[in-house]
């Protein structure tokens, strides 16, 4: 199993790190366009593999597509980060290129490459990936569901004062500050409802900062997180690689999925060795539809500004 990551900025180095200590890929290719950086930091993190237990070979390179030859699954963190202030949508001039141009490099070596697409605006990357390329859809997968849905977990855990292993939700939607619709309805405690516990109030509260949780970490940070994006993609390529067949809400493209066409938006979807095997229809109340929609209307409005 081949991994490569494009980008050996803090999120592609994170995610490195994250799937050599899994240890389930035999090697990891780490690429960037600044000179050095990708095979210093594939360096860095080798130095490591005796102290964590892990096998896996990483290693760097700058900008040789060729190295990435033969991957498996390829990863495209590529682009500028958010700085405080800045909107996911407000990179699309600068990252759409690069993730054009990277996205073909990448078939090139590897046409039966599974992508899964981290740069921002990520849903609308994900949609230019698919328009730009011969890739089938079930092997290009947006992420960021698992991001969204990883903190609403932890903003529940925190409302609930309890461990964050005791508490199970999901965020679908655009990934974007106004776009995320996490299911509050749906998230439970142990299989409880979590309304049983916390108020209507609290709840809509959480839902807020859940929206807002990459903006939050960009103004305490200075630029966009690193350790939870990392941690949540390398999920992604664990259940893609391992063939787990589990359900992460990745952005998909939808052919009437939800009432919905022609765009890539988050929903609940089955992962493994097909790449995005499945997309699952869950049943949402007319509030939650109505969220959906105002979401895929936000994300349409920023896929028409790209230029194919």
């Amino acid at each position: 199993m081949k991994v490569t990551i494009v980008g050996a900025g803090a999120v592609g180095a994170s995610c490195a790190e994250y799937v050599a200590i899994k240890n389930f890929a035999s090697e990891v290719v780490l690429l960037d366009i600044k000179e050095g950086v990708a095979e210093g930091k594939a360096m860095d993190l080798m130095q490591t593999a005796t102290l964590n237990s892990f096998d896996t070979k990483i290693t760097g390179s700058t900008n040789d597509y060729s190295k990435t030859a033969g991957s498996d699954v390829a990863v495209i963190t590529s682009g500028i980060p958010r700085k405080p202030g800045m909107t996911r949508e407000e990179l699309i001039g600068i990252n759409a290129g690069i993730v054009k141009e990277v996205s073909s490099k990448l078939i090139e070596q590897s046409p039966d490459v599974t992508l899964i697409v981290v740069s921002n605006p990520m849903d609308t990357m994900t949609y230019l990936v698919h328009k730009t390329t011969n890739l089938p859809k079930n092997r290009i997968i947006g992420m960021g569901g698992a991001l969204d849905s990883a903190r609403f977990k932890y903003r529940l855990s925190e409302a609930l004062e309890c461990p964050p292993s005791d508490v199970d939700g999901m965020v679908i939607g655009g990934h974007s500050d106004t776009g995320m619709v996490p299911l509050t309805r749906l998230a439970t405690r142990n299989s409880v409802p979590v309304t049983a516990f916390l108020s209507e109030d609290r709840l809509n509260q959480v839902a807020e900062d859940t929206k807002v949780g990459g903006a939050t970490l960009t103004k305490l940070l200075g630029t966009s997180a690193w350790y939870a994006p990392g941690a949540a993609v390398s999920g992604l390529v664990q259940a893609i690689a391992c063939d787990q067949k589990k359900m992460f809400p990745c952005s998909a493209l939808l052919e009437g999925e939800y009432g919905l066409n022609d765009l890539c938006i988050g929903v609940p979807a089955i992962l493994g060795k097909g790449g995005l095997e499945k997309i699952v229809e869950i049943d949402l109340d007319e509030a939650e539809k109505n969220k959906m929609k105002e979401s895929a209307e936000g994300v349409k409005k920023t896929n028409g500004l790209l230029e194919f």
